[in-house]
């Protein structure tokens, strides 16, 4: 999990920091510090409830697997 990967995941749902930050219930200044500039200088506590928030809108997170770490949204399966 990197920075970029959350701002990418913010970026994809249209979110603004205060919206990520409402959905985990932290603090906006957390988020900024979680995308910081690329790595993570948030608690591993914090990463966790933001990716849960993120994950919970539709995003899913690639690991790196030869072609770089990323995200993208889940198919919706009406």
């Amino acid at each position: 999990m990197t920075g970029n990967q959350l701002r990418a995941a913010r970026a994809l749902l249209g979110w603004s920091q205060a919206q990520v930050a409402e959905a985990s219930g932290l603090s906006i200044p957390t988020i900024k510090r979680a995308e910081g500039s690329g790595n993570l200088t948030a608690s591993a506590d914090a990463i966790d409830r933001i990716k849960k928030a993120l994950e919970a809108s539709g995003v899913v997170f690639i690991s790196p697997n030869g072609g770089g770490a990323g995200v993208r949204l889940r198919v919706r399966e009406d």
